[in-house]
């Protein structure tokens, strides 16, 4: 369904600047009686008549603002919510079947709640905390065990679990990153003199290496692999595997196990192995 059925500043009620006046003005639009409601859906089904479907969103705009406040406690933009909603509606509205002997408000609250879910899930912090179905039912149903009893008790813990179907690590894991908060990487100062805040570039700053030296030790490798390959192929098939079964191999062969192979002495093995090894330092250092 095209968001142009719909004027923008009912749609999009952030951009408003006055949230206020877009929900009185969506309350004044009149419910539907059971008979408009079904008369303006089948009219949508059976003949893609889009003034029925913006009739059909516009009656529930009201709905959306009741289902957005609910979330209001996640600390995001009631307008943004919203919108979202909005959204959610107007898919419901595309996909709903007046025959089912349903109600479209009740059809649409799956429809809207996904898409204020999404949108939570996406903005609540930067890092993401929920991206399973599994982790996101948990994410709002211990957010509201918790606004509730605050920090949970194992024997709450285990209760949240066995009600969900998840392990009890599972749901403390989850409480642990409702609790985070996002930080900046670098921090300009604090508020509070007192108590400075020290930015995590201090304490997360790291000399084991740098991106130039790491950089360089790549190539470098690389380089050294190609000539070891090259001197490699400059050796008879003899020598060549017994350097590669010597030193080139996870499962070492001895001296012993390739002289009786090679029905030769170990003594005789070893100086092949060394004069190999010889041509490879030449090769590669050429």
């Amino acid at each position: 369904m095209s968001k142009a059925l719909v004027p923008s500043h009912l749609l999009a009620p952030a951009g408003t600047g006055n949230l206020d006046a877009y929900i009185q003005e969506v309350y004044k639009i009149p419910v539907l009686t059971l008979e408009e409601e079904r008369d303006l859906a089948t009219r949508y089904r059976d003949e893609e008549d889009l003034e029925a479907a913006r009739r059909l969103v516009l009656a529930h705009l009201r709905f959306v603002v009741h289902v957005a406040k609910g979330y209001a406690g996640y600390g995001l933009n009631l307008g943004d919510l919203i919108q979202e909603g909005n959204i959610g509606l107007m898919k419901a509205v595309k996909r709903f079947d007046p025959e089912r002997e349903v109600r479209l408000v009740s059809f649409a609250v799956h429809w809207i709640r996904a898409e204020m879910h999404e949108f939570i899930l996406r903005n609540w912090r930067i890092v993401k905390v929920a991206t399973t179905k599994a982790q996101r039912k948990l994410f709002f149903n211990l957010r509201k065990s918790k606004k509730r009893l605050g920090w949970l008790n194992m024997e709450e813990v285990n209760t949240v679990a066995n009600d969900l179907g998840v392990k009890p690590e599972t749901v403390l894991e989850m409480e642990s990153r409702l609790s985070g908060q996002d930080i900046g990487f670098d921090l300009t100062g604090a508020d509070d003199d007192d108590k400075p805040m020290v930015a995590p570039a201090a304490y997360l700053e790291t000399s084991v290496s740098n991106p130039e030296q790491t950089l360089e030790a790549a190539d470098q490798t690389s380089h050294d692999n190609g000539l070891l390959y090259q001197g490699m192929g400059e050796l008879d098939d003899r020598s060549r595997d017994i350097i590669r079964r010597r030193w080139l191999s996870e499962g070492k062969s001895t001296l012993q196990e390739l002289a009786n192979e090679y029905g030769v002495s170990a003594e005789r093995i070893r100086q092949l192995e060394a004069n190999a090894m010889k041509k490879l330092r030449v090769s590669m250092s050429a």
